[in-house]
């Protein structure tokens, strides 16, 4: 009699794209990182031991960098969110821009742009008063020139899964 399927030999790649179970797979972690290889198995049609295995190299090869709660800000009182652009004098490395960054808690997210801007920095703040002392102290960095804010209203997409996976 053939192994089932599941018990068959697993041919993850070590490289290169991924291949359709691994990134069901990885839809499902990304879903819920608790879920056993088990529940994951179930819904991807392989064993708990073939789920692990390409976990594993998965893991091995950074596409999984690692495991992670998802918490909800506004629960912990981090209920207001903005998008600062910042404008920076001269030419400010990203270096620079990433050290002072760094330094603000309310900072979740930092990046380099195209466009007008230098920078865009994600802020979550307890309410506007808060976010407008972080502005403020932003713009108070010695290479900020200026910022323009915009506070989000309402978060409409929020994805955890790859793109593409449909959920």
């Amino acid at each position: 009699m053939p192994p089932a399927a599941d018990d068959q030999v697993d041919a993850t790649p070590t490289t290169g794209p991924l291949d359709r179970i691994d990134a069901a797979v990885l839809d499902q972690l990304a879903q819920d990182a608790r879920a056993s290889f088990a529940r994951i198995g179930a819904q991807v049609n392989l064993s708990a031991s073939a789920v692990k295995r390409r976990v594993d190299r998965l893991r091995a090869r950074g596409v999984i960098d690692g495991f992670t709660v998802r918490l909800d800000p506004a629960a912990l009182g981090w209920a207001t969110e903005a998008h600062v652009e910042v404008f920076c004098t001269g030419s400010t490395s990203p270096a620079t821009m990433r050290e002072a960054f760094s330094r603000y808690p309310e900072v979740v997210a930092a990046s380099t742009v195209t466009g007008e801007a230098d920078a865009v920095v994600s802020v979550r703040a307890h309410d506007v008063r808060h976010l407008d002392a972080v502005v403020e102290r932003i713009n108070a960095e010695p290479f900020v020139r200026r910022t323009r804010s915009t506070v989000v209203l309402t978060p409409l997409v929020r994805r955890t899964q790859l793109p593409g996976s449909g959920r």
